[in-house]
């Protein structure tokens, strides 16, 4: 059972078409594509009733964390899946992810299975005890193609296509969604131990790029709100 723990900084751009055309070419000859190319990714959040982690995350307080099931590719159910405990203090994101199955998740969730032995495992059954009531609550999905720098730590991502849903939850049905983000834009994300290099500082002046604060699942969250909200509006007009 592969398990890995990640600490670093996690930078995030939103592009439009232009800017990421620019970027792919500016990266040309600095990063490589890594072997998978572009792959779809599919990440099963789980909440509270309430939704009490993505109402604390959208009030970007300095403390916050979430837990997901994360597949790349089509997903089946004796196919590896990636459960991670993500959390993000004062800036540092520190991540705990085990690989298993999605079987043997759904019985975790239930109480009935350890995923594995170690400290990796107690942090995640501590964060299941201590929420008690998780769920399934919006699976996000986007095309993602993942650069990395040869010999160098610097990770990055770019994520076409980004979409989410709120029915139908399990990563084992259908790719389809409804979208994050205008037509043609992207979301870039930087990955890196400590500061980006000059050389990615500069292709970012000079594309325009500026650095903002930006959620998939808390857009998911903000845009069932708006459409729960338009929804009400019309039966009360009607």
């Amino acid at each position: 059972m592969a398990i890995t723990v990640m600490k670093r900084y996690e930078l995030k751009y939103l592009l439009s078409g232009k800017q990421t055309q620019f970027v792919r070419e500016a990266l040309k000859g600095r990063m490589e594509i890594d072997r998978y190319g572009k792959t779809a990714v599919s990440s099963l959040y789980y909440d509270t009733p309430d939704l009490r982690l993505v109402r604390a995350s959208m009030e970007k307080p300095p403390f916050k964390e979430k837990i997901r099931l994360r597949a790349y590719g089509p997903a089946a159910e004796t196919a590896p899946v990636f459960l991670e405990l993500k959390r993000k203090a004062y800036g540092v994101v520190y991540k705990r992810r085990i690989e298993t199955t999605i079987p043997r998740v759904e019985r975790f969730f239930a109480g009935k299975e350890e995923l594995c032995g170690g400290q990796i495992n107690r942090e995640i059954t501590a964060f299941r005890d201590r929420y008690e009531t998780l769920a399934p609550s919006c699976l996000i999905l986007c095309d993602r193609t993942a650069y990395f720098e040869p010999d160098g730590d610097l990770r990055l991502t770019i994520d076409e296509n980004p979409r989410y849903r709120t029915e139908d939850l399990t990563l084992t049905g259908s790719m389809y969604g409804l979208p994050l983000l205008n037509k043609g834009h992207t979301i870039m994300e930087v990955k890196v131990q400590e500061a980006i290099p000059l050389w990615l500082a500069k292709i970012l002046s000079e594309g325009g790029i500026c650095k903002t604060s930006f959620s998939k699942y808390g857009e998911a969250y903000r845009r069932e709100a708006l459409r729960e909200k338009s929804a009400a509006c019309k039966k009360e007009a009607s």
